[in-house]
């Protein structure tokens, strides 16, 4: 399949095309941080080499990324084509005087590319904070969440007569071409981390919107009949439509990882009912402990997940009370006399949401508590996912009960060996989440006075959190979990061979005859129940009663044989002789 790249050179006037000759389509694409003079991969010679445009005197030279000048691709001018490359192929390159358009503002004056949709306070935002390729764009819930936060205020701004109906109708039409898709991420260029409390990612949405109604109304972009900040922010402020958009897209991705964790618990329920019989040691302090069931412990995986997305779902609903209508720091400056009162009812309609009006605008912006409790739980579900892979890695290790899925070669040097790439995976995960809860514990500490404006780093942290647990959580169960394999016969060896069951003998006959079983056990290699017999502790029949694994697993039925023997033992101890404590065998 053929290619196309464009990239825009350092002082944004020129563009390079790759063209495919038999397609002659155009495709440009400006790299985000607006410097680089790259190529992809050109033919020379029947090998693919990168190369690139270097700026000299004399106009612009192809080179590969060493600087040299192959003598197949040559040098040429700006605005003259270059010479066909490979017949197979027959790409050419061309450099194509890119057009512009000037935009103004209190600082002086910059060019924009004629194809671009944002404007000059988005172009200041993009040099100011290029510090990253991860822009807002990226995050296309947050951006489809202001998209619909804007065309909601246009409709209420239209319904109270504060904008035309026309310039509403435009700017709606242009939002959803944003949650479409259509206005994609190269319109929202500005880096996820930024300064100044969300004002350039609010313009950069304003100016967007304001330009593609333009076009859709008057049939160019510019400012003639839809202006930014007079139609596209009217009624609105920075401060309460990046916390709105902000818990709106957070519900969205606090959805996808209940979701997500709900595969998990499908997978985990399947795994308790598969293995409810296979007994097996349970182990503290690293330490064989007694009898337990694989099924009962798959069952502590599963109950804590779905305790964790109870939490989740209580997050996700406070996300849907938001302060739009409280403009700068809450008292509901700029906005127009019944615009709050219809603002939210479109809201509604927009999202498909249950949205609310929050109780106090002021405390809504100052106060970023929600998103502590949000990462607080993000940090609460991953740790115990954590926990459960490293579960996994420790009972999957070599003479392993378990085994996993081989999803991969583990080893350079060692041919078979096969890792626990998986649970080390969300291992990881964990690891960023609770670092991320960090920043935003910061970030929500830091908000002084009346606003908040920490949202950057909130918004990049909350997001990443959430899409890393969304995309890892389904791999891990359907890749990992779901095609465990177990080794029945080792757990229940283990099970029975176990010192640990001495600790039933105590229960009956005391601390030190249970004590006195559990060494002979460990010097002749014995059962705990082979111990007992030879001790004439018990009768064989009352020794598989009382010490089988799968017995000691349900605290109904070891009660129960635990009873009986008691029974069995006083009533011995009645006829007990001189000669002491009868065998019973």
């Amino acid at each position: 399949m053929a290619l196309w790249w464009a990239m825009q050179a350092e002082d944004g006037d020129l563009r390079v095309y790759r063209i495919d000759a038999r397609r002659r389509r155009f495709a440009p694409w400006t790299d985000p941080d607006g410097t680089l003079i790259l190529l992809t991969t050109g033919k020379v010679a029947g090998r693919e080499i990168p190369v690139r445009f270097v700026k000299t005197e004399r106009g612009w030279r192809v080179t590969d990324v060493e600087g040299n000048t192959p003598r197949e691709i040559g040098e040429h001018q700006p605005d003259v084509p270059g010479p066909a490359i490979d017949d197979d192929w027959y790409y050419t390159y061309y450099l194509i005087r890119a057009q512009k358009r000037q935009e103004t503002d209190a600082l002086g004056t910059l060019p924009i590319p004629a194809d671009i949709y944002y404007g000059i306070h988005t172009e200041r935002a993009r040099r100011n904070f290029a510090i990253s390729r991860e822009t807002i764009g990226h995050w296309r819930p947050y951006i489809s969440s202001l998209a619909r936060v804007k065309k909601a205020a246009a409709l209420a701004n239209a319904d109270i007569g504060a904008i035309p109906e026309p310039i509403a109708e435009a700017i709606c039409a242009a939002a959803d071409e944003v949650v479409a898709g259509r206005i994609d991420a190269r319109y929202f260029p500005i880096c996820i981390i930024q300064g100044g409390g969300g004002t350039s990612t609010n313009m950069n949405i304003n100016e967007v919107l304001a330009n593609r109604a333009n076009e859709i109304l008057i049939g160019r972009k510019g400012y003639d009949a839809v202006h930014p900040n007079d139609h596209v922010n009217c009624g609105q402020s920075t401060s309460d439509v990046i916390v709105t958009g902000l818990k709106l897209a957070l519900y969205l991705e606090i959805i996808d990882v209940i979701d997500a964790l709900q595969i998990l618990e499908a997978v985990l329920t399947g795994k308790m009912v598969e293995y409810k019989d296979v007994v097996k040691l349970a182990r503290t302090c690293l330490k064989d402990a007694v009898p337990i069931t694989l099924g009962q412990e798959f069952s502590a995986y599963l109950t804590s997940m779905e305790r964790n997305v109870r939490l989740l779902k209580q997050c996700a609903h406070e996300c849907l009370e938001i302060p739009l209508g409280a403009t700068v720091v809450g008292t509901g400056l700029g906005v127009c006399a019944g615009y709050i009162d219809r603002v939210y009812p479109h809201l509604v309609d927009v999202t498909g949401l249950g949205i609310r009006r929050g109780e106090n605008f002021f405390d809504a912006l100052q106060n970023g508590d929600l998103f502590i409790r949000i990462s607080g739980a993000l940090k609460s579900t991953v740790t115990l996912l954590s926990k459960i892979a490293t579960d996994l890695r420790i009972l999957s290790s070599d003479n392993a009960e378990i085994t996993l899925p081989a999803v991969q070669a583990g080893s350079s040097f060692m041919p078979g060996k096969v890792n626990p790439v998986l649970p080390e995976l969300i291992n990881q995960v964990a690891y960023l989440v609770c670092g991320n809860d960090v920043a935003i514990t910061m970030a929500v500490e830091a908000g002084e006075l009346n606003l908040n404006v920490w949202s950057a780093i909130l918004s990049k942290s909350l997001f990443e959190s959430c899409r890393t647990m969304s995309n890892a959580v389904p791999i891990f169960a359907r890749r990992c979990i779901e095609g465990i394999a177990v080794d029945e016969a080792l757990c229940r060896k283990n099970a029975e061979n176990s010192l640990s069951v001495s600790s039933v003998i105590a229960t009956v006959f005391g601390y030190q005859v249970g004590a006195r079983v559990a060494k002979l056990a460990e010097e002749r290699k014995l059962s705990i129940e082979e111990a007992a017999v030879r001790l004439e502790i018990l009768p064989r029949s009352m020794a598989n009663e009382l010490l089988d694994p799968m017995t000691l697993t349900d605290p109904d039925k070891s009660a129960e044989a635990i009873r009986r023997v008691m029974a069995w033992r006083n009533a011995k101890d009645e006829g007990r002789s001189s000669e002491g404590f009868p065998s019973g065998n």
